[in-house]
């Protein structure tokens, strides 16, 4: 998972203070958001890009939070990754962005054609849970920067504006410095970043804890209108979050990813099984 060489100036360098601005900068309005295709088909094709993981590693001290995770996620389907606090969630994330470098393990792009190439910061966008931006610029100025540095993978023709108008940040909040933003709203320009650049593979942790029901019913569906050209997995605590908007849910126990049942994750019996199961790994 190592960085691809590129001849661009790297757009961190105006925020030398945070590594986590690199995967930020990495990574349309409603009319234009399948306005092209990611590697892996559009969507009326049958071929899907996965990302494929294999023996993900990661220790702090004598502390293994990742004991060789092994996962495919498919395009076109949204994943819930539940796991209790501590379980190393974000650590994985992180892995997959080079913000933390693994131990060990790969993390490949499948294509639908079969070719298999390494997982780049370059291919992820990255949603943080407690949102990384530059404060002293505006939401306006951050935007059009981002624009900007992520030109040449706009085809959507939106503009500024129209990207604002899609998470609802009020025209008179868009010339405000960041700085000024609550939590919800830097969410909301967190999000705009990866509805711009439209990565192939989108992670989200705890996307949608701040955002009050109506941004974040809007939300969900966005996320749902995108899914089909995207691989997405989003880290939650809520389950009725999970059973609503995910495909499938991915659970992180005892630093293993594990694939729920698909049958269970409408039944009356998956809150209860979830439960036991992390209970198990709370009172190891």
């Amino acid at each position: 998972m190592q960085n691809s060489g590129s001849t661009a100036p790297a757009p961190t360098a105006l925020f030398p203070e945070t590594r986590h601005c690199r995967a930020l900068f990495r990574t349309g309005c409603r009319r234009c958001l399948f306005a092209f295709p990611w590697p892996g088909g559009s969507k009326g094709e049958q071929a899907q890009m996965e990302l494929k993981l294999t023996g993900i590693r990661k220790h702090f001290g004598e502390k293994e939070v990742l004991r060789g995770c092994g996962f495919t996620f498919q395009q076109g389907k949204i994943y819930g990754l539940l796991g209790r606090n501590g379980a190393g969630k974000t650590t994985l994330f992180n892995c997959l962005t080079d913000e933390v470098p693994p131990d060990g393990g790969t993390a490949e792009l499948v294509l639908d054609d079969g070719t298999r190439r390494a997982l780049t910061p370059d291919d992820v966008g990255y949603v943080f849970a407690t949102p990384i931006l530059p404060d002293f610029l505006t939401g306006y100025e951050f935007v059009r920067f981002y624009m900007d540095v992520n030109a040449a993978r706009i085809r959507d023709g939106c503009s500024a504006d129209d990207y604002f108008d899609m998470v609802q940040i009020a025209p008179e909040d868009r010339h405000r410095l960041i700085k000024g933003y609550s939590h919800g709203m830097k969410n909301k320009v967190q999000m705009l970043c990866f509805l711009i650049a439209r990565p192939p593979v989108i992670l989200l942790d705890e996307p949608l804890t701040s955002f009050d029901v109506v941004v974040a019913l809007e939300i969900k569906q966005l996320l749902r209108q995108i899914k089909h050209e995207h691989i997405i997995v989003f880290s939650t605590h809520i389950l009725q979050l999970a059973t609503d908007l995910c495909d499938e849910i991915a659970v992180l126990h005892e630093g293993m990813l594990s694939q729920l049942d698909h049958a269970l994750l409408h039944s009356g019996d998956f809150e209860a099984q979830l439960i036991e199961l992390l209970k198990d790994e709370g009172e190891a």
